[in-house]
């Protein structure tokens, strides 16, 4: 859970599910951070199984990393009893959401210049549902369902035009 407490790790994973495969100095210019700070991210996501070395693109003098996975959930099942661990799932949240506003952010900031049918494709949504707690766990667990199927990776044949697409979902008690 600390692994995914930094924003520039939140960055990272997002920039290798998005790119793939990459060194420490491709990802550095994609987070803003200097090739040798990447280096320690990368490192600290390796410990939590959150990325891995991956094979080379051919001299063996480059040490490419890539996601082990390419989507996380988090579920906040109660207060740990553990403190360090309650504040690091805070942490994270914090994270995430500063990091979905970003993304949001910078979407609203080019949305005229996409072409139209991208434009007319984008959704925001928001519904006030009246649910029980295990209604809406189903519902996170049919919405996970539901997009399974075009995460990345998980298509043989990605269509051409396809492009990744941030779907942010928050299901959150009133």
């Amino acid at each position: 859970m600390r692994a995914l407490a930094h924003p520039a790790r939140l960055g990272l994973l997002e920039h290798l599910a998005a790119a793939g495969p990459a060194t420490a100095t491709e990802c550095a210019d994609e987070v803003g951070l200097s090739p040798s700070a990447v280096s320690y991210h990368l490192r600290a996501l390796a410990r939590a199984g959150l990325v891995e070395a991956a094979p080379g693109r051919g001299d063996g003098r480059e040490r490419l990393w890539r996601r082990t996975d390419d989507g996380y959930q988090i579920r906040l099942d109660g207060a740990p009893e553990d403190p360090e661990m309650h504040e690091a799932q805070r942490d994270v949240m914090e994270s995430l959401l500063a990091r979905d506003e970003a993304r949001t952010r910078a979407y609203l900031a080019r949305h005229d210049s996409e072409p139209r049918e991208w434009q007319s494709a984008a959704l925001f949504m928001s519904a006030t549902l009246e649910v029980t707690a295990e209604e809406l766990e189903a519902l996170g667990t049919a919405f996970a369902e539901l997009v399974a199927p075009y995460r990345r990776g998980a298509r043989a044949d990605t269509p051409p035009g396809a492009r990744p697409v941030a779907a942010i979902v928050r299901t959150l008690p009133g």
